[in-house]
């Protein structure tokens, strides 16, 4: 597979293929973009989602569909980034999304009604889809550069959420703690959050700048031709929707089910910060069976394991079990978003990965959709934030057994 060189005022010789190092920096800056769409925008809201509770008086139902409003966001925005590439290319969709994404965090500080809350996390949501698929794509086509080394750019990059949850681990609490006399003092933890991700977006340009450089390889006429099929994809497709709907009642409501479980607030985020520590070291654990392997069989190890990290809470309120599953949960959640690029990479060719990357992310933003507010709906019944969080391990067990079937392209 012929591959266009990548070019940057650093590279003096544009015909060569840069330094390894060269591209893990570019991937760990790139990595940015995945800290603030997912690792801020999302995930932050987990450790919000208690005070804000207590303070407006919401139901676990009303506090998981915050997280569906911002799924379904996440759903409209992968609808409409191809559109959008269409006409800006990746560097120009994703700074776009980050500084959508940046605003609309700080936006929501400023309301305490439900309705304008839900709509500014469904803003965030397509901004965030935004910034993650552009961000995707551009890492795809960096690890190209390097195809032995594919699986840990694409790591890096993925991996880059863990920064956000750390980020978020070490701001949230003493923010709460330092506006806990201030009416509604969970508002400046988004308004300082909001400005960690402006800072990030700021930090972006350097990297959205040199991969401009890099478009997509020129197609051979059988490439050009190909087009993406939902059909071939199918278990893939499938399994990762149930990975959709089990991982994120788990960053939903995890921090509460702590707090009820009389954890201590420090040990709470250290649990956090460890958590997002290990998103972060996955990349490493992860990149060999990424590259390795052509069709399901990454997917559905990895919803397998998750599966049992996020049952772990289910069985023990014991805290270094607790840990064992936050250490587990945060070292292969990203690994399995990761896996469906490595999939996409692996049997389309260069012209079709967008759409592969796009494909795969609207059925996780229609998981996703489902995922929080079902498990809030179980959580006001009988058996709790406990019980909900088996209905999400038993999702991803299922989409194991799916993805199983997904076969490599011939």
């Amino acid at each position: 597979m012929s591959v266009a060189p990548l070019v940057s005022p650093a590279v003096s010789d544009p015909g060569s293929t840069p330094s390894f190092g060269r591209l893990l920096s570019l991937a760990l800056a790139l990595s940015l973009g995945a800290a603030v769409s997912l690792g801020v925008t999302r995930f932050a809201y987990g450790l919000l989602l208690p005070p804000m509770r207590a303070d407006l008086q919401w139901s676990y139902t009303l506090a998981g569909a915050m997280n569906t409003a911002n799924a379904l966001g996440y759903f409209l925005g992968a609808l409409l980034t191809p559109w959008l590439l269409r006409r800006l290319d990746g560097a120009g969709v994703l700074l776009l999304g980050t500084w959508l994404a940046s605003l609309f965090m700080g936006l929501t500080g400023f309301f305490t009604d439900a309705a304008p809350l839900l709509l500014q996390r469904l803003l965030a949501g397509m901004a965030s889809a935004m910034l993650f698929i552009a961000g995707g794509l551009l890492a795809a086509r960096l690890g190209a550069q390097m195809p032995s080394r594919n699986g840990l750019l694409l790591g890096v990059y993925y991996g880059g959420t863990g920064l956000g949850i750390v980020l978020s681990a070490l701001l949230v609490p003493p923010l709460l703690d330092a506006a806990a006399q201030v009416p509604h003092g969970w508002a400046w933890a988004w308004w300082v959050l909001a400005l960690a991700c402006a800072l990030a977006s700021a930090l972006l340009a350097w990297p959205a700048r040199v991969l401009r450089q890099l478009q997509a390889p020129v197609a051979s006429a059988a490439d050009a031709a190909a087009v993406f099929r939902w059909r071939d994809f199918a278990p893939g497709l499938a399994g990762y929707a149930m990975f959709g709907v089990g991982y994120i009642g788990y960053m939903t409501f995890v921090v509460a089910l702590l707090r009820e479980q009389g954890v201590a607030a420090g040990r709470i985020t250290v649990f956090y910060a460890l958590l997002g520590a290990a998103v972060v070291a996955s990349s490493r654990i992860w990149a060999g069976l990424l590259d390795r392997y052509r069709g399901g069989r990454p997917q559905a190890l990895l919803n397998g394991l998750l599966g049992l990290a996020i049952f772990i809470p289910v069985v023990t309120g014991y805290f270094p079990m607790l840990m064992v599953s936050g250490l587990m949960f945060g070292g292969i959640f990203l690994s399995v978003v990761a896996s469906t690029t490595a999939l996409v990479r692996h049997n389309l060719p260069p012209s079709q990965w967008a759409a592969g990357i796009s494909a795969f992310t609207i059925v996780f933003a229609l998981g996703q959709i489902v995922g929080p507010s079902v498990v809030g709906w179980i959580a006001d019944g009988p058996g709790g934030l406990t019980r909900g969080l088996a209905f999400s391990a038993g999702a991803l067990w299922l989409g194991a057994l799916i993805a199983l079937r997904q076969r490599a392209r011939a």
